[in-house]
């Protein structure tokens, strides 16, 4: 069985209060101006998690690696937070929020059928992607459960970390391309089976790795961390 990621229009009521909050945390606004080089290609993305629930720490581990390292060959390095640790002065090159819903833990894992509906999914107000994404815990984790329960205990929460990170990093893809259009394979695609989600590896392919690297926000991005020269 697959269940997919999606992408999700905010209702009009909210999309005024999203686009006004985009003013401070959007992508390549604000603090971007000032950021700079640091070595890499880009300057550090801020990325920001809220978490319904508390999470495991072997769990935020994983998808945090996960994270890291499917994003590595992009250029892109991310500079984690929690939500509640936001600060206006803080420098990035940008600035993403990760929303995960319901439970992230593997306690209480039993027997029981697949739940339907998205993975994940990013917010959209007309027609624009914006840094806004979500991860749904509770669906990743019914998903997964029957056959994560055939996992020694250490090893199930590293393995459930690395599935939220990977369906993360699918919308840091719709975030990162500008998108809504998915791929035909690789992590960039819409449907995910069980073994994708707990395979020892599952990242970009080749194709959507150059697609992503030319992509125009990650041109910015690149431009915005180039290092400043001083005038003469």
């Amino acid at each position: 069985m697959t269940l997919k990621l999606a992408a999700r229009s905010l209702p009009k009521a909210l999309s005024v209060g999203i686009r006004l909050t985009g003013l401070i945390v959007a992508l390549l606004v604000g603090s971007s101006a000032n950021a700079q080089g640091t070595g890499g290609v880009f300057a550090p993305v801020t990325l920001y998690t809220d978490f319904q629930q508390g999470i495991p720490q072997a769990v935020a581990n994983a998808l945090r690696n996960e994270v890291d390292s499917a994003m590595l060959d992009t250029g892109l390095e991310f500079d984690w937070h929690e939500l509640s640790d936001f600060r206006s002065e803080r420098v990035s090159a940008a600035v993403v929020v990760a929303h995960f819903g319901g439970r992230c833990d593997v306690v209480g894992m039993v027997m029981k059928g697949n739940q339907p509906g998205s993975l994940g999914w990013t917010e959209i107000s007309d027609g624009k992607i914006l840094p806004f994404t979500h991860v749904d815990c509770e669906r990743v984790r019914t998903f997964l459960q029957t056959t994560l329960l055939g996992f020694r205990t250490e090893e199930r929460e590293r393995a459930f970390g690395r599935a939220l990170g990977r369906v993360l990093v699918h919308e840091l893809f719709h975030v990162f391309w500008s998108t809504q259009k998915h791929g035909t394979g690789g992590v960039a695609k819409e449907k995910y089976a069980v073994s994708d989600l707990l395979a020892e590896h599952f990242q970009f392919n080749e194709k959507q790795m150059r697609s992503l690297t030319a992509a125009k926000t990650l041109a910015a991005l690149r431009a915005s961390s180039k290092p400043l020269k001083a005038s003469r």
